[in-house]
């Protein structure tokens, strides 16, 4: 029998039955108490039908649960959810600033905060696409998120570069392609361009993997590379690589040979051609002494004095000029390193280090076999194919760190160690000059770069911004950290033209006094620069909303952790009616 074929039997049935109550209480002799017993009656058969079909009422139950779309969700997932959770369940799109859905029948939020006031009973929110900002996550208060994946990602992720560099130092991009299952399988090129012309790039056999760029920018100032991926004519990916190339930091550079070398004389031109303050001072015969100047004013460099010596940031010697110092210059040199941080370079030679090389206990002079005198593969970081003849090597102890090694043993042949406030640096080589006869201007300029920087003396710290974000884009927050000297006017964000964006308003960090911190919010892509008065404007880039969406995402997955529901498998939706064993509504009395 079907529902309804028993519904009327009952309730004709019932209707027969009230009939027959009535007529047997109205014919009874007795006609004491007759409507009593008519109304009993009549209640008795009411009780009847009630027990098969008791009274129910409709109750609007708040809606606790919605859906949230971001981009890249799946219309599947979508379908599927409000199968399971009902065509009444609120669907939303999220936007940022003045974007609007180009569906016309989703409402479009730009703020979490905005739903949460639409929805006061919202408790929990089904995310579907990429996720949300990390700035837009806290707006969410108690409602937990409930994730949905997107469509697998094609493009880069992980990706590193050196956003800051110096005139002559190598822009390092690294990073992973993924390809989706769906691309054709074949061989990837990541291509690094600049100004339209590929300056590197790597081939990926299985079609994903991970690559390593390397370029060295020619001139100083602001560029935008690219990075693209795709097969030998065709394009996958594409994103943005803006970089600061600053010019490199002018090194006051005294340099002291006992005779007349090629070794230093090569080192002064090339640090001379550079810009670099230079000073010379070589021996001819006892007594006389031979000096040479360059970007500076000509001074005595007959005797080392705490005056002389703080007029330069690295003193480059030869061994046998700390030999033969008198004992006076020789302590003047080490407290000049020790309590102001000036940087020794000692060019050791095929013996014993001199007792006055400091730290001479923890860097230990090792000569070779005069067998392995030929050409020796060199390494360091980002190095050069580059070889040179190396008759010894060094042993080191306690906090002495190398700079330069053999590729083939790992020995160290220049080492780096702290003593004091300054750094001093041993170099077994004798003659790097070779290598621009070679005509390797590029393992030269490498080699004493990473020398003359390690053995510097530190610069005085000064106001200096970090963007706490590494990845700024318009209408999302950007935090900046201000580290220095509280100041008295607000810090000024311009354009690339120079014009006023915004002024900021800075916020002391009250366990950190030289924090300050503010906050940002762009409106457009591209260079911006912070302005301070008194402080070198230092530049920052936005990307644009459809850039590196790869690290985006990873970002936007990871900062949902702490909104995560308990478990990812949603729970009956709180909008969804129960259901009894008989499959009716459970109804409210």
């Amino acid at each position: 029998m079907s529902d309804q074929l028993i519904y009327y039997v009952l309730l004709v049935g019932c209707l027969l039955l009230a009939v027959g109550v009535s007529v047997a209480a109205w014919r009874r002799p007795d006609t004491r108490r007759r409507a009593a017993r008519l109304l009993a009656g009549l209640l008795a058969v009411a009780g009847l039908w009630l027990m098969a079909y008791p009274p129910q009422r409709t109750v609007a139950e708040p809606q606790a649960e919605a859906i949230l779309l971001t981009e890249g969700y799946q219309p599947d997932t979508l379908r599927a959810l409000l199968g399971r959770f009902g065509a009444r369940t609120r669907v939303w799109r999220f936007a940022l600033g003045n974007s609007q859905s180009t569906s016309s029948d989703t409402s479009t939020v730009t703020s979490l905060t905005t739903l949460r006031e639409q929805m006061p009973t919202l408790r929990r929110l089904h995310l579907l696409g990429r996720g949300l900002p990390a700035a837009a996550l806290p707006a969410l208060g108690s409602v937990r998120l409930v994730q949905y994946g997107s469509t697998p990602y094609s493009g880069f992720r992980n990706t590193h570069w050196n956003r800051t560099l110096e005139l002559g130092q190598p822009l390092l991009l690294e990073g992973y392609f993924a390809s989706s299952a769906t691309d054709k399988p074949g061989p990837t090129w990541v291509r690094l361009q600049v100004a339209g012309a590929a300056r590197d790039s790597v081939r990926l056999p299985a079609g994903q993997g991970a690559f390593r760029l390397r370029y060295v920018p020619k001139t100083a100032g602001r560029l935008v590379a690219t990075v693209s991926a795709g097969p030998s004519h065709q394009l996958q990916a594409k994103e943005p690589v803006p970089v600061e190339v600053v010019p490199p930091r002018p090194l006051r550079v005294l340099l002291l040979a006992v005779t007349p070398s090629f070794e230093l004389k090569f080192l002064k031109n090339h640090l001379a051609a550079r810009q670099h303050a230079v000073a010379w001072r070589a021996g001819i015969s006892r007594g006389l002494t031979q000096t040479e100047f360059s970007n500076q004013p000509t001074t005595d460099l007959s005797r080392l004095t705490s005056a002389l010596l703080a007029r330069y940031d690295v003193v480059v010697m030869e061994a046998s000029v700390l030999a033969a110092l008198p004992a006076a210059e020789a302590q003047t040199l080490r407290a000049a390193q020790r309590t102001a941080g000036l940087g020794i370079v000692v060019l050791a030679e095929a013996a014993a280090l001199p007792a006055a090389v400091p730290g001479r206990a923890e860097m230990r002079l090792v000569v070779q076999n005069s067998s392995l005198n030929r050409p020796q593969r060199l390494n360091w970081p980002d190095a050069p194919a580059a070889t040179a003849l190396v008759p010894g090597t060094l042993t080191l102890a306690g906090a002495a760190q190398p700079l330069v090694t053999l590729a083939s043993s790992g020995a160290a042949v220049v080492a780096s160690q702290r003593i004091g406030l300054g750094n001093v640096i041993i170099s077994t080589l004798p003659e790097t000059y070779p290598w621009l006869l070679q005509n390797a201007p590029t393992i030269y300029e490498s080699y004493w770069s990473r020398l003359l920087s390690a053995a510097a003396r530190p610069v005085a710290s000064t106001t200096r911004w970090t963007l706490v974000d590494p990845w700024p884009r318009p209408q999302l927050p950007l935090p900046l950290r201000l580290a220095g000297s509280f100041p008295t006017q607000q810090p000024l964000v311009a354009g690339p033209t120079n014009a006023p964006l915004a002024r900021l308003s800075l916020q002391q960090d009250p366990t950190l006094p030289e924090w300050s911190t503010a906050t940002y919010w762009p409106t457009a892509s591209g260079w911006h620069q912070l302005q301070l008065s008194g402080q070198p404007t230092q530049w920052f880039y936005v990307f644009a909303a459809s850039d590196w969406q790869g690290p985006e995402a990873q970002r936007r997955a990871q900062s949902a952790i702490p909104w995560l529901a308990s478990t990812a498998t949603p729970s009956r939706p709180w909008n969804a009616p129960n259901r009894g064993p008989s499959g009716g509504s459970l109804g409210c009395l």
